[in-house]
C-alpha cells in the first residue's frame, strides 16, 4: 500500500490563484510545483502577500507546469528568499518564461534596467527545459529515488502536468488542464495511473458551452458591434486565450472588421506561438497547409508603444468605426484594457466580452456582476458607470470543465484513491468531488 505523500499547499488551496505545492520527500529533500502570484481578493492590499513565508531550505527543484502568472509570478520572490535550484519546465515554456518573468519583475520588483538584466540572466542559467514524456531524476539517494515526467496538459503552449515517481508511489500534479476543444493545442491525455492526484478544480461545478455554441455567440457579439458602430473590448491574458481568439477570428472575420491586439507582451507571445507551431494540433496544421495564417491575418493590427495605445483608445472612443480590441490584463485589474474601459464603459454602443475566469475581488468580476444592471465599477480608485453591454462566453476558458476533469481521472487505468482538489472555489471543489464519486472513483 503506497504511503500518502506529505504535500504542503502554499497557495491555491482555498482559492484559485497563487498555485504553489511543496512535495516533501524527507527532512532534507522536497520539490516545489509552481510558485504563482496571488491575484484579486486573494492578494490582499500588500506586496508582502507575495513573500515566501515557508522554509525553502529543502527545495531541490522548482517545477513550473506553465507560464501563467498565477503559477510562476512569485519566482522573483522565491529567488530573493534564497532558492538556488533549477527551474524545470517544458521546452516551449522555457521560451516563454523569461518574457513572463521580466514583466512580473518590472511590475512587482523594479524597472531598473541593470536589475532586470541581472535577474533575467539568473533565470536563463537556472532553466532546465525537458521534452515531454521523458523521465528525469531529481533526487537520488540510498533511501529515495525521485523522477519526474512532463506530459502535455493542453492549457496553453508548453503547459504540462507532472508525474512524480517516488520509490513505488506515483503522484500527479495536474497544473491547469486544458479544455478538450481548445484551439491550437492537443487535448490532454490521462496518465496511466496515480496513487495521489493533486487536481485543479477551477470549473469543477460547471460545463462549458460547445465550441460551436461559443463561436456562434462570439460571431453574434461581432455582428452587434457592426450594427452599433461600437467596439468589442475583450480583456484577455497575454498567453493562451489571446492566441485562441486570434485563431477563431482568422476564420470568422473576412476583413471588414479590424482586430486590434493592444498588448506588447501578447504580441511577443503570439510570435513565439508562431515559432513553435510544431506543438500545434492537427487542425491548426491543416490550416497552415491550406496557406492560411491563423495568428497573422491581414486585418490584425498590433499596437506597440504607450503613445500609440492612447491614440487608439481616443480614436475608438470618439469615432464610429467598429472594431475588436484584445488587451490585457485578463481580470481588468491592470494593463491597457483599463484605459479602454475608462473611456468606453459609459457608452452603450460598446461591449465588454469576457472569455475567461474572473476572480473574486477583481474589477472583471464586478463588471460581470453589476454590468447587466447598469451599475458601476471602481478602476484606479474612481467610480465608472456601466452603460456598455457586458457578456461572458464561458466556453473560451482554457481550463477543463467538470466533464473534462472527471474524464481525466476516470481515463486512468489505475485510479487514485487520494485526490486533493486545489485551484478552485469551495463550491466548485464540492461539486467536483461529488461528480467524481458518482463516476465510481474510489476516493479515500
Amino acid at each position: 500500500m503506497p504511503v500518502r505523500p506529505n504535500i504542503e499547499h502554499h497557495g491555491a488551496r482555498t482559492g484559485v490563484t497563487g498555485s504553489c505545492h511543496q512535495l516533501h520527500i524527507d527532512d532534507h529533500h522536497s520539490l516545489l510545483v509552481d510558485c504563482g502570484l496571488f491575484q484579486g481578493q486573494e492578494a490582499g492590499n500588500s506586496r508582502q502577500s507575495q513573500d515566501i513565508d515557508f522554509d525553502i531550505s529543502t527545495v531541490k527543484a522548482l517545477i513550473a507546469t506553465h507560464v501563467h502568472i498565477d503559477h510562476v509570478g512569485r519566482i522573483p520572490w522565491l529567488l530573493a528568499a534564497g532558492f538556488t535550484g533549477p527551474i524545470i519546465c517544458s521546452r516551449p515554456s522555457a521560451k516563454l518564461l523569461p518574457l513572463v518573468l521580466e514583466d512580473a519583475f518590472k511590475l512587482g520588483i523594479s524597472r531598473e534596467r541593470h536589475l532586470v538584466e541581472r535577474y533575467l540572466n539568473t533565470i536563463e542559467k537556472r532553466l532546465l527545459p525537458l521534452p515531454y514524456n521523458q523521465w528525469h531524476t531529481v533526487v537520488d539517494t540510498p533511501q529515495h529515488r525521485v523522477a519526474i515526467r512532463l506530459q502535455r496538459a493542453g492549457h496553453i503552449l508548453g503547459s504540462a502536468y507532472v508525474e512524480v515517481d517516488h520509490n513505488d508511489t506515483r503522484i500527479v500534479f495536474s497544473g491547469d488542464l486544458g479544455a478538450s476543444h481548445t484551439p491550437l493545442l492537443p487535448a490532454p491525455q490521462s496518465p496511466e495511473w496515480a496513487d495521489t492526484l493533486v487536481l485543479e478544480s477551477t470549473y469543477g461545478d460547471r460545463n462549458h458551452e460547445s465550441r460551436a455554441d461559443r463561436k456562434h455567440r462570439l460571431k453574434d457579439a461581432i455582428d452587434r458591434a457592426l450594427q452599433n458602430q461600437g467596439t468589442v473590448l475583450i480583456p484577455a491574458f497575454s498567453i493562451g486565450r489571446t492566441q485562441e481568439l486570434l485563431y477563431e477570428f482568422e476564420e470568422m472575420i473576412d476583413g471588414e472588421l479590424p482586430v486590434i491586439l493592444d498588448s506588447p507582451l501578447a504580441a511577443k507571445f503570439t510570435a513565439v506561438y508562431r515559432e513553435l507551431r510544431v506543438y500545434w494540433d492537427e487542425e491548426a496544421h491543416v490550416r497552415l497547409q491550406q496557406g492560411r495564417k491563423p495568428l497573422a491575418f491581414d486585418n490584425l493590427l498590433t499596437v506597440e508603444g504607450h503613445h500609440e495605445h492612447l491614440k487608439m483608445v481616443h480614436h475608438l472612443a470618439r469615432s464610429a468605426r467598429p472594431a475588436i480590441v484584445i488587451a490585457g490584463s485578463g481580470m481588468c485589474n491592470a494593463g491597457r484594457i483599463v484605459n479602454y474601459l475608462k473611456a468606453m464603459l459609459a457608452d452603450e454602443r460598446h461591449d465588454v466580452l469576457f472569455v475567461g475566469y474572473q476572480a473574486e475581488g477583481t474589477p472583471g468580476r464586478d463588471l460581470q456582476r453589476y454590468g447587466p444592471q447598469n451599475g458601476y465599477v471602481v478602476l484606479d480608485g474612481e467610480r465608472y458607470t456601466i452603460r456598455a453591454g457586458v457578456e461572458t462566453i464561458g466556453g473560451y476558458s482554457a481550463h477543463a470543465d467538470q466533464r473534462g476533469l472527471v474524464d481525466f481521472v476516470i481515463g486512468m487505468k489505475h485510479k487514485p484513491a487520494d485526490i486533493r482538489l486545489v485551484h478552485g472555489e469551495e463550491l466548485a471543489k464540492q461539486a467536483l468531488m461529488r461528480e467524481l464519486k458518482a463516476n465510481g472513483v474510489p476516493l479515500l
